[in-house]
């Protein structure tokens, strides 16, 4: 395999007092300045955010069963039929959480042969965020 030689001094020195390259405004631009994502309110109203503008957004829902702690040799050792034991107890509440943030607890249920989840509990934004 060839190794690429090293550069000159003549070669660097030109690298080094080389112009900037010139910089072009991409033809679909405009040259008008950018307007604000969220229109400020009016005087005298407050800031409620247009929900409507977020309602169609995809999110992850995710349903956490349970959790547990492995070293790596017994995760190796894992194969067909093994079970995984989880820190939490037949019946307890499973955590639903949207997009990694937890919102709501709720209970499994089977409907039409598939799991579900019976909300039972809605997560205060204050319990989320860890102020009391």
């Amino acid at each position: 395999m060839n190794m690429p030689s090293p550069a000159s001094a003549e070669e660097i020195q030109e690298i080094a007092v080389a112009p900037p390259p010139t910089l072009h405004p991409h033809p679909n631009l405009s040259k008008q300045p950018a307007k604000p994502a969220l229109t400020p309110p009016a005087p005298g109203t407050s800031p409620v955010m247009n929900i409507e503008l977020l309602v169609d957004v995809p999110v992850q829902i995710t349903v956490e069963l349970g959790r547990t702690q492995m070293t790596v040799r017994q995760v190796l050792e894992l194969e067909r039929g093994s079970v995984i034991e989880l820190e939490r107890v037949a019946g307890d509440p499973v955590d639903v959480l949207v997009n990694g943030s937890l919102i709501a607890v709720g209970e499994v249920v089977v409907v039409d042969d598939r799991f579900g989840v019976r909300i039972s509990h809605i997560v205060s934004t204050n319990a989320q965020s860890g102020v009391k």
